[in-house]
């Protein structure tokens, strides 16, 4: 069961800081930050308060972590399948976000000549693209590495010095996956 990664995101979708919360929970930041990261686990009166600190149920916070995903597997067929909206690329996310706890991963499709924006609100975690089909082009602090298929890149998230774009005249599919 993963309930730090549910308390996480329900206290980022009310927008609390770890401050906040562990305040009115009667904790201390850090220990919050370990429940969340789920190095440590709460007593239930900790978690009935940590949840109401964050204005959430406890049950519902514990049926989430109990549904949660452990496992997805994506067939090759169903890649063929996805149609890629206007935007001219499509991320086909291996678990949703509440099953993400230290790592986000995708397949990308990207259509000739468009880009995929960099992760918001991410700096300093690692990123590895690896491309299976076609090419793409990296643009990494003002440097453009050309992958071709086989080629895979791993840096450092830098949202305002990183695109992927896709130059080629074939749509491109790349795993990519990144630390959170």
């Amino acid at each position: 069961m993963d309930l730090g990664s549910v308390l996480k995101i329900k206290r980022k979708e009310k927008k609390m800081t770890l401050k906040t919360v562990s305040s009115r929970a009667g904790i201390s930041e850090g220990f919050l930050s370990q429940i969340e990261n789920n190095v440590n686990s709460p007593s239930v009166d900790t978690l009935i308060n940590i949840c109401s600190s964050i204005g959430c149920d406890a049950g519902e916070v514990i049926q989430q972590a109990q549904n949660q995903k452990k496992i997805s597997i994506i067939r090759k067929k169903d890649l063929a399948e996805i149609d890629i909206p206007h935007v001219g690329f499509a991320t086909l996310r291996f678990f949703s976000p509440e099953s993400r706890r230290t790592i986000d991963s995708a397949i990308l499709m990207i259509e000739p000549g468009k880009s995929i924006p960099a992760r918001k609100g991410i700096r300093n975690s690692q990123e590895v693209l690896c491309v299976l089909k076609g090419s793409l082009e990296l643009t990494y602090q003002n440097q453009v590495f050309v992958l071709n298929q086989g080629d895979a890149a791993h840096f450092i998230t830098q949202p305002e010095q990183q695109h992927i774009t896709n130059n080629s005249k074939m749509i491109a599919v790349a795993l990519w996956v990144g630390t959170i």
